[in-house]
């Protein structure tokens, strides 16, 4: 990998992340490379200006803070086949990041990257636009949006919990109506967020597969499904005509959806590209790690095996 213009983003409000950030973009302007440094949060959001302003090629996204950072970057630097080097500093869970261990020897984490010393993983995302008719035709109403984790349809009301009633196709077919607190599509690796806490499916991340999650529904029929890549989501808004719902991306406003508008949410054509330090990566392991589950509490000499 060539290191000649590199993007580093750092948890915003978060003074470790943005120690990290400064230090590394000394090191790397001291190697003659360009450096476009900025914080990302809520309120804070780096990525236009940055792609804006590059007047080459983007060769490397550094990005230190939590998940939710991570998701951010990926938003926006996947569909421009930017690689991310995802740091857990200053974050919590760390799911989609790098140990900090691998990252601190800074000089060494250069020589690996100039040198091709790393791995790469392709995780699958998704994109959705909200469309609605105009006389014969379907006209976008709205720009595409993409997702590292989910896309997510709910009710919005400053006054009251309004209940939505969504009804959801798949490639063109009626599939069911969905009374509730919303339905959230997923990736596999936004299986482990939004979508395990709705009780739906726990997918691995090397697979190509969309899940589709009701939440809170009115009906005990209701379940989660689980469907082939290439298909084509479209959830129609219905229902109360004064209440819209909103389309979230990853937990981020996305845009204001009306009854008679719908949204179609299929996978991207572009991956989120993660740079792998680790000399292992074992999903199984993260898992047995940051959900803390029973059996990664307690070892056993004999692995359970007598």
């Amino acid at each position: 990998m060539r290191l000649k213009q590199v993007i580093i983003a750092y948890k915003a409000g978060d003074k470790e992340s943005k120690k990290w950030a400064e230090r590394c973009a000394r090191e790397l302007e001291a190697r003659q490379c360009k450096v476009l440094l900025g914080p990302s949060g809520v309120k804070d959001n780096p990525y236009p200006v940055f792609l804006a302003s590059a007047g080459q090629k983007i060769d490397l996204g550094i990005i230190l803070g939590g998940d939710g950072t991570v998701l951010a970057a990926a938003r926006h630097l996947s569909p421009e086949s930017i690689p991310l080097l995802a740091v857990n500093v200053g974050g919590h869970l760390g799911f989609l990041t790098e140990p900090f261990e691998l990252f601190k020897d800074t000089e060494k984490l250069w020589h690996r990257l100039e040198n091709d010393l790393y791995a790469v993983e392709r995780r699958m995302m998704l994109e959705a636009q909200v469309w609605e008719r105009e006389k014969d035709n379907c006209e976008p109403v709205s720009d595409r949006f993409f997702c590292l984790n989910e896309m997510c349809v709910k009710p919005a009301c400053l006054d009251r919990m309004p209940t939505s009633l969504l009804e959801m196709e798949v490639d063109g077919e009626v599939v069911d109506q969905y009374h509730g607190d919303g339905l959230i599509v997923s990736t596999p690796t936004g299986s482990t967020c939004y979508t395990a806490s709705a009780n739906g499916p726990i997918m691995h991340p090397g697979m190509s597969a969309i899940a589709v999650t009701p939440i809170c529904p009115l009906s005990l029929s209701s379940r989660s499904l689980i469907l082939p890549p290439r298909s084509v989501v479209t959830i129609w808004s219905l229902g109360d005509y004064e209440l819209n719902n909103k389309l979230w991306t990853d937990g981020a406003l996305a845009t204001t959806m009306w009854p008679g508008q719908w949204v179609n949410v299929k996978m991207a054509d572009c991956n989120a590209q993660f740079i792998i330090l680790r000399d292992s990566h074992s999903f199984y392991k993260t898992l047995r790690d940051k959900l803390q589950w029973a059996g990664a509490r307690i070892y056993y000499q004999n692995n359970h095996r007598n």
